[in-house]
Order: C-alpha cells, then structure tokens, then sequence
C-alpha cells in the first residue's frame, strides 16, 4: 500500500485508513529520517483507532498510550542503543497487551522486532510531500 501525500493532515488521513485495517497486538515498525512525519502519521493512526486524544513525539518519556477502542503504544528508540536499554523502556512487556504498538527509530531495535511486523516507510519529499510505503502483511497489498 503507498500513499503520495502533501500535508499534515493527508498524512494523517493515509494513517487513518491504515488504523482501519489493524488488529490489537500488531507492531508498526517505522522507517524514515528525522522530520518525516513519524509522529503526524500516529496522530492519524490514533484518530483512526478512536482516540480523542492529542498525540506528540514520546522522545524523552520513550512511550506513550493512548486510550481507545485499540490502545495504541507509541514508542521512540532513537536513544536505544542496547539490549538493555531496550529492557528498560518495557517494551517486551507490551507486546502481550493487546495494543497496536507504534515504534518510531525501529531500526534501532530490529533484532528484537516480533515477526510478523508491519513496515511503514516514510519518505520525505519537497516541502510536505511524503511518499509512505506500508508492507509487510496481506492486509496492505
């Protein structure tokens, strides 16, 4: 599944229409560099799972639940740089909580990334343009 959007807010309608199509307990693994759009993409994802409630980047707090429908657990591992500093964040503890699980900086982790995970691949472009690839399960052909 790719999405071309131009804006926040098409960014975050894309995420919506993924929200659609998740099950509690999946894992959104990202992609993308420093600005692309990580955090805009889970504020779509947490409207689309029924949560009313304001979204931001978990960099120094490493989590944040936001309560709904589906939970959703949004992660930030860009200062994770071992096992156990991994351990330390909680993160194996969620991944039997039935949430969808967001994790932004994913590629810190991906020896510890569940199988099967999702993918979300954010590429920035010129100005807002982004060009986000989803794959990684049937659901997102």
């Amino acid at each position: 599944m790719i999405f071309s959007t131009a804006s926040p807010e098409e960014t975050k309608a894309a995420a919506r229409t993924v929200a659609a199509l998740l099950r509690p307990g999946d894992l959104i693994a990202y992609r993308g560099g420093m600005g692309a759009g990580k955090t805009t993409f889970t504020a779509g994802l947490a409207q689309g799972l029924g949560s009313t409630a304001w979204v931001s980047s978990p960099t120094f707090a490493l989590v944040h639940q936001y309560d709904g429908p589906t939970p959703l657990c949004h992660f930030d591992m860009f200062r994770v740089a071992s096992l156990e500093d991994l351990y330390s964040t909680g993160f194996f503890d969620y991944l039997e909580g039935g949430a969808v699980l967001a994790v932004e900086w994913s590629e810190n982790i991906e020896a510890a990334l569940p199988e099967p995970h999702i993918t979300v691949d954010i590429a920035m472009g010129e100005g807002d343009r982004r060009t986000i690839t989803v794959t990684g399960d049937e659901r997102f052909l």
